[in-house]
């Protein structure tokens, strides 16, 4: 009685490789804690007046939250001077850590991987294409695919709106010129509080994507070694 022929060998698992500097990994997971800490504190302060515009005076539209709480659990600070103190007590750590990552990119030339070009316009139509599953195979891609790069390029400058509009609201008298860049007080408080909303939609399918994409890049969020099925670099 012949043996069975054997099985081909399974092909050897790619090596994990460097993919996160700790600055990135750092900056990443303090923004993450940061940045809830600082939604649900904005959110307790937004309940004070819940709404924009002066009082007795004409509103900015559109606000489907106009007069509405938000539930207990998504608020921080108990009452209006809590949520101030956690709001400005966070932002400062916030922000440091944005510059330091800002400073990291450009120092290390990181940025070029992340950076949403003219050239990255037919990739990112494909990566619409498969999440829409009109394309069955998922397009090749470095670190980064066009649709990632889109959308960090993106966030960096909502970043920056949201830093800008909030020292406009913080400071409306020592920094007048930013607040009336932003068309006033009531102004800047509408586009902050609109920032939070598309930060929590990018968080919510930014995670998302990780657990049915590419699970294997959370772990190497944590650790800052890879092995997945996408290469390291672009």
């Amino acid at each position: 009685m012949t043996a069975p022929p054997a099985s081909p060998p399974s092909p050897p698992s790619a090596a994990p490789v460097k993919r996160h500097h700790w600055i990135v990994r750092l900056t990443h997971w303090l923004t993450f804690v940061l940045l809830v800490g600082m939604i649900t504190s904005g959110l307790q302060i937004y309940g004070a007046y819940a709404r924009f515009g002066e009082r007795n005076g004409p509103f900015y539209a559109p606000n489907p939250f106009q007069d509405h709480g938000f539930p207990t659990w998504s608020r921080l600070g108990g009452w209006l001077a809590g949520g101030l103190n956690w709001h400005f007590t966070l932002m400062w750590p916030l922000t440091l850590g944005g510059l330091l990552y800002l400073s990291y990119l450009a120092a290390s030339g990181e940025w070029r991987s992340l950076l949403f070009r003219p050239r990255d316009i037919p990739g990112a139509i494909e990566m619409q294409k498969y999440y829409l599953r009109l394309r069955k195979d998922h397009p090749a891609q470095g670190k980064h695919n066009p649709l990632q790069k889109a959308a960090y390029t993106f966030i960096i400058f909502l970043g920056v709106l949201s830093v800008l509009s909030g020292f406009a609201i913080y400071k409306p008298t020592q920094l007048s010129w930013l607040t009336a860049l932003f068309g006033g007080f009531q102004a800047a408080r509408y586009w902050h509080f609109w920032a939070v909303w598309i930060f929590t939609g990018f968080l919510v399918v930014h995670v998302l994507l990780v657990f049915i994409v590419d699970p294997a890049s959370l772990r190497a969020m944590i650790t800052g070694w890879y092995r997945g099925r996408f290469p390291s670099h672009d």
